[in-house]
């Protein structure tokens, strides 16, 4: 198979362009046009994918960090609003990318921010978290006031009425 010459001017179009978006005092604008939020300090929060379910006492956590490290995450719990943060670090910024010709720079890099406010709050004191595989999982448990309570009923004394039987007046 013949590789065209313009195949050739087209990578090296596509990673002059790539480079000129990184390199832009713009940058961060680029990248909050392709649906990244930014957060207050001015830095880019790209989202992260999250699972977010509860049993009677318990609410779960699930979420896909690939590319970060358990000391690259930060979890915090305010009243009933959980915070997840991290970083993933740039390739191109590592020892073996400095000197690199690059070809294709694909993988996302930077800051990642994703905060649920639950419907209900939770213990932190007693939460887990366990990183796995590029996944994080967190345990949070209900607080005692929000989990479900089954109440007894009472009757009075004169009050029970057995089914089938009739009363007379």
């Amino acid at each position: 198979m013949m590789r065209s010459p313009l195949f050739g001017d087209l990578v090296s179009l596509r990673n002059t362009v790539d480079q000129l978006f990184r390199e832009s005092p713009f940058s961060d604008a680029f990248d909050t046009l392709w649906s990244r939020a930014e957060t207050s300090g001015g830095t880019v929060a790209r989202p992260m994918p999250l699972d977010v379910y509860a049993d009677d006492e318990n609410v779960f956590i699930v979420a896909a960090v690939p590319g970060m490290r358990p000391d690259d995450l930060q979890l915090t719990v305010q009243k009933n609003t959980v915070t997840l943060s991290g970083t993933v670090r740039n390739v191109m910024d590592s020892e073996e990318g400095k000197n690199a010709t690059w070809y294709i720079h694909e993988l996302a890099s930077g800051s990642y921010q994703r905060s649920v406010t639950l419907p209900f709050p939770v213990d932190a004191d007693h939460a887990e978290a366990h990183f796995d595989h590029g996944i994080l999982r967190v345990v949070l448990p209900k607080a005692e006031a929000s989990k479900p309570k089954q109440i007894s009923i009472q009757t009075g004394q004169n009050q029970a009425i057995e089914a089938g039987s009739t009363q007379e007046s």
